[in-house]
């Protein structure tokens, strides 16, 4: 049996030094789709298979590492280890959970996974930026842009399932279902869509939906919240029908999304928040007795930002802690946007 086949926090923290560890985390964290949860199982499971790799060649080092390389090969690792691996801290931490967590890994372009009939066979992809930190610290420039079906739909979605899986833990919230909606609604009206895009390489690491709303459909916003959801939701009817330019019944936008990924919220958000406005008044070209703004707090790190923009909580949500927050679209566009986020807290 392997030495490391009972692998514990304290083997952790005696081979990985915290500020090695946490170089790794906030460089994996740039990952489109990646919470800190994800990357700190990929670093326990790197670690635990560098080491495993080490000592089948039988050339241990001494610890404490200075850097973590990666193996290469496959590397036999069952469930039940994955699962000492990623909870050995924990309580909880099933074989069965280990074995989703590798799936998500796998998804994520992290690890490679094979069965050969007996056990788990797994293959870390090579991923240089994570040997390379002055490469992965480097900070990029970002700009708004309009969102493109054929090319963002995917890593978008991939993003928006991330922010979900905090309050829903349905395996079917997939990032397919939620690129589907998201060309949807691009076919049906692409203005409000956009997406903060990294300049260097296009990729897009922002965005926010602003859905013009029929009117037969704003006895929603006065629902109860869980009513609203979809795509966080496995329902395959949308309870909001979209309105098309020129209805001059259309009153209210509904902000259905607003997400940056974490690496670039600071240098973002002001910039993607005037965007938003820019973009409000685009709508109301189309819209033109656009007035009312709706929106759902779903995940609590954004409550700070509705309150500092002026939304107010209209109503609870029974069952989950979801509500609703309203503000008016002429008192939305008169805000400065860099004085009302200047005293907000950092984002975690």
């Amino acid at each position: 049996m392997s030495m490391f086949s009972a692998f514990c926090p304290e083997d952790q923290q005696k081979w990985l030094p915290p500020n090695l560890y946490e170089r790794y985390i906030s460089s994996l964290m740039q990952r489109v789709g990646m919470t800190r949860r994800r990357a700190d199982c990929f670093v326990r499971l790197w670690l635990y298979l560098f080491l495993k790799d080490c000592q089948m060649r039988q050339s241990l080092p001494q610890p404490p590492l200075t850097q973590l390389t990666f193996p290469k090969g496959w590397i036999e690792c069952s469930c039940r280890e994955a699962a000492n691996v990623f909870y050995g801290d924990h309580e909880q931490g099933s074989d069965r959970s280990a074995g989703m967590m590798l799936d998500k890994l796998v998804a994520l372009g992290l690890i490679c996974k094979q069965f050969d009939g007996n056990c788990n066979q797994i293959e870390i992809q090579p991923l240089p930026d994570l040997l390379d930190y002055k490469i992965s610290n480097f900070k990029v420039l970002v700009t708004p842009d309009a969102f493109d079906p054929r090319c963002d739909a995917i890593p978008i979605a991939n993003l928006l399932a991330s922010n979900y899986e905090w309050f829903n833990q349905n395996t079917e919230v997939v990032p397919y279902r939620i690129a589907n909606i998201l060309r949807g609604w691009a076919s049906q009206y692409t203005t409000g869509l956009r997406v903060l895009r990294r300049c260097d390489n296009q990729n897009p690491i922002g965005f926010y939906a602003l859905y013009p709303t029929q009117q037969e459909s704003e006895v929603k916003f006065f629902a109860p919240p869980s009513q609203g959801l979809h795509l966080s939701q496995v329902a395959e009817v949308d309870p909001f029908e979209m309105a098309l330019p020129k209805d001059e019944r259309c009153r209210s936008v509904f902000v259905r999304s607003w997400i940056i990924d974490r690496p670039y919220q600071k240098q973002g958000q002001v910039l993607f928040l005037k965007d938003v406005q820019q973009t409000l008044e685009k709508m109301r070209e189309d819209f033109p007795n656009l007035w009312d703004m709706y929106s759902l707090i779903i995940h609590p790190r954004y409550a700070e930002l509705a309150l500092a923009l002026g939304f107010q909580k209209t109503s609870s949500d029974p069952k989950l802690s979801l509500y609703w927050v309203y503000q008016a679209v002429d008192r939305f566009l008169a805000i400065d946007m860099q004085k009302a986020t200047m005293l907000l807290t950092e984002p975690e």
